[in-house]
């Protein structure tokens, strides 16, 4: 019960952001679990192309969330860039069903990730704007939970579609439909109040002026990042094992559904008993949920249980490590310190997705995710001895 009025209890703005992240979501997630199978089955790409696509189109996302972080503070305006960056992603999505080679696939994971990168660090900073120190965990783990509960909906309704015998191409296409809802809504949210000395931050944009503890905190969450590559190797792996495209859809809604029903209750622990006990144990299981997928010999019920599991760890640390950021920084640098946030977490992909194709394809699929397993075994042990204890707890 206190769970629900905690809930309730947030403000307008985080209800109708995360109502925004779940139609969006659906539509990304109808289209996600296909990519890898579309590029396989008919473009006959393999893993290497897949981890350039995938990294390159983070990377720029990455950059371009570091860029509209620093300008929604120094403009004070946020509501601009959430709107450009659902509307560009929304649109560019379906235009994948038009591709004829993977280069058509970058093009659009490109067009896509630029509008992410638009809309992810002025969005984090208008729910920190919108609400109380003291919700950040409830905050960001509701605002994940729609967001992966979008991500139920989208394979869903792919498997639905597949199986009444509706082609890649067009289920790619038929995104567009929820594209425009999700524009009409982003036009609904308010700009949130903002700090007087808001408007007054210099352009800046390096870490000058952050505290140490949210510096060292980048350097681990980097090397987390590192082993982190995209999950798009995960719904290869699936395939790889002999699972069909329907059932890997079905094994990605899995994972969000877990995903969606946990991240609330889980992020909202970190209010209580500190982000960093969360977030070290959240990577701890990371590592074991990866070493669990490379070690599974085929598409049995064990593997719909490592999808499952990897649901609960991700529903773990997604809103434990933003609300972490939030607590770093005060407020009125909110857009910066969460564009570097999401700069870190995104531009190591590029390597991170390019290292893990490459050790896939030139040693063993194994070695791969023994490689990601390591990363964040390692980064959760930097978390707990070199972050100090006392900065990473302060919000309890």
């Amino acid at each position: 019960m206190q769970m629900i009025r905690g809930i309730r209890s947030l403000p307008r703005t985080v209800w109708l952001v995360s109502l925004i992240s779940l139609v969006n979501d659906a539509a990304s997630d109808m289209i996600y679990p296909l990519v890898p199978l579309y590029l396989a089955s008919v473009l006959m790409a393999g893993p290497k192309a897949l981890g350039l696509i995938e990294g390159i189109a983070e990377a720029v996302s990455s950059l371009l969330k570091l860029f509209a972080g620093v300008l929604a503070d120094r403009s004070g305006k946020v509501r601009a860039w959430v709107i450009a960056g659902y509307g560009i992603a929304g649109f560019a999505r379906p235009l994948i069903g038009l591709a004829t080679s993977w280069f058509g696939v970058l093009a659009c994971r490109f067009a896509d990730r630029v509008g992410k990168g638009l809309r992810s660090a002025p969005r984090d900073a208008l729910i920190n704007l919108s609400i109380e120190p003291n919700q950040r965990g409830l905050a960001f783990g509701f605002h994940r939970a729609m967001d992966n509960l979008g991500a139920v909906i989208g394979p869903l309704l792919a498997a639905l579609l597949l199986a009444l015998g509706v082609g890649l191409r067009n289920v790619f296409l038929l995104a567009a439909i929820p594209a425009v809802l999700v524009l009409a809504l982003a036009f609904a949210v308010p700009e949130p109040e903002h700090p007087a000395s808001m408007a007054k931050q210099p352009f800046r944009w390096t870490l000058a002026g952050m505290p140490a503890p949210f510096r060292r905190y980048l350097c681990v969450l980097g090397l987390f990042t590192l082993g982190n590559s995209s999950n798009m190797f995960l719904l290869l792996r699936a395939n790889e094992l002999g699972a069909s495209a329907m059932r890997v859809t079905l094994m990605w809604a899995l994972f969000s559904f877990v995903a969606a029903l946990l991240s609330t209750p889980l992020s909202a622990l970190s209010d209580r008993f500190g982000r960093a006990r969360m977030l070290t144990l959240a990577w701890t299981a990371y590592a074991a949920a990866y070493l669990l997928i490379g070690l599974l010999p085929a598409a049995d019920w064990a593997l719909w249980l490592a999808f499952g599991a990897y649901g609960v760890v991700t529903a773990s640390l997604e809103g434990t490590e933003k609300a972490l950021v939030a607590d770093f920084v005060p407020r009125e640098r909110s857009g910066t310190a969460f564009g570097w946030y999401n700069l870190v977490s995104g531009i190591l992909l590029l390597p991170a997705s390019l290292v893990f194709g490459w050790i896939w394809q030139g040693v063993s699929p194994f070695a791969a995710f023994a490689f990601g397993a390591a990363c964040a075994l390692a980064a959760a042990l930097l978390l707990r001895f070199w972050v100090s204890a006392e900065a990473t707890d302060s919000a309890r």
